[in-house]
């Protein structure tokens, strides 16, 4: 599983997420992962098995990319897009850490 927790932007990358005090945002599968990808909502430079951060600029990114295709419906979008609006909330990005 890949678990998503939000993180500040401006904030350096933890070795352990629990440790830091991060907030667990949620997680994708890797059937999901990849499916996101393929649709053009992550992009190709992310790895599954690296861990990688979302800055809140690509999160809204992100969300235009959803919203302009018309994808909010989808099963993949709707588990992404919980993750994504966690971090909205707490105005925060994303960082990835990969089990």
């Amino acid at each position: 599983m890949l678990d998503f927790y939000t993180i500040d932007d401006k904030q350096p990358k933890p070795d352990f997420p629990e440790k830091a005090g991060l907030v667990f945002a949620g997680q994708l599968d890797e059937k999901t992962f990849c499916s996101l990808q393929q649709k053009g909502i992550i992009a190709k430079r992310f790895d599954y098995y690296t861990d990688f951060r979302l800055d809140t600029a690509l999160i809204k990114q992100m969300q235009q990319i959803i919203l302009s295709k018309g994808l909010h419906m989808d099963t993949d979008i709707k588990s992404l897009t919980q993750i994504l609006d966690i971090a909205n909330t707490k105005q925060s990005g994303l960082i990835a850490y990969s089990d």
